[in-house]
């Protein structure tokens, strides 16, 4: 009976862990690590890490300026000042940022396009959404609602950069293929053509202040190359 006792005990104690991890469940190392912005860059506003703290995790320098193919892409000046920037925050790589520019991109022109101030309101600095809201407010009062399809974005590339004090601007050219047209309230296009891709090229320049942690660029300024004024 001592025996048996034994064993029993053993069978109970065996269930409560099976049950416990069942419950708790077990740490498999792909866990959810926090939100990340549309840049790709893991935010840590809760961590209680002192906010001009770089974030060294999985993180890939810019080439040394001394490879003949570093940076050919760029103007030689504006590349030295990525490198600059990625000295002060090296989490910056170009393909991460043009990755989430590219996403940036898309999902403004989509928010515009529907009107969408609340969604535009975070990616955008005050001054811009203010541009943004005005042209959305002007579309409703006369009671014009546009649509645009982006078909794709055909090439974005780091056209400039610099550093102010602690505020980095990079700005991106975008190549895109669009179908806009704008209708009134009866349906009638009056702007556009519906069976019509155009090619279109935009300069736009984002921001952010390096010392953050918080991850995210906002839009500042846009302008087409033709014109090169911003809005």
């Amino acid at each position: 009976m001592q025996y048996f006792d034994i064993f029993l005990f053993a069978l109970i104690a065996v269930f409560l862990v099976l049950r416990l991890r069942g419950v708790l469940g077990r740490r498999t190392g792909n866990e959810k690590q926090g939100p990340t912005d549309i840049f790709g860059r893991q935010s840590h506003e809760n961590d209680g890490q002192n906010d001009t703290a770089p974030q060294t995790d999985n993180v890939y320098r810019l080439p040394d300026s001394g490879n003949e193919q570093d940076g050919a892409d760029v103007p030689s000046g504006t590349f030295t000042t990525l490198q600059e920037i990625q000295r002060n925050d090296p989490n910056f790589t170009q393909q991460d940022f043009l990755n989430g520019a590219r996403m940036a991109f898309e999902m403004i022109v989509e928010y515009f396009a529907k009107g969408d101030k609340d969604g535009l309101n975070p990616l955008l600095s005050a001054e811009v959404y203010k541009n943004f809201a005005a042209a959305i407010d002007a579309r409703a009062e006369k009671g014009e609602h546009e649509e645009t399809t982006l078909v794709g974005i055909k090439s974005a590339s780091i056209h400039d950069a610099s550093l102010e004090g602690r505020t980095a601007y990079v700005t991106v050219k975008f190549v895109s293929e669009e179908v806009s047209v704008i209708r009134n309230a009866d349906g009638d296009v009056v702007d556009g053509d519906p069976n019509q891709v155009v090619e279109a090229e935009d300069l736009w320049t984002f921001a952010r202040n390096i010392e953050s942690r918080d991850p995210n660029w906002q839009l500042v300024a846009t302008e087409t190359p033709e014109e090169e004024t911003a809005e």
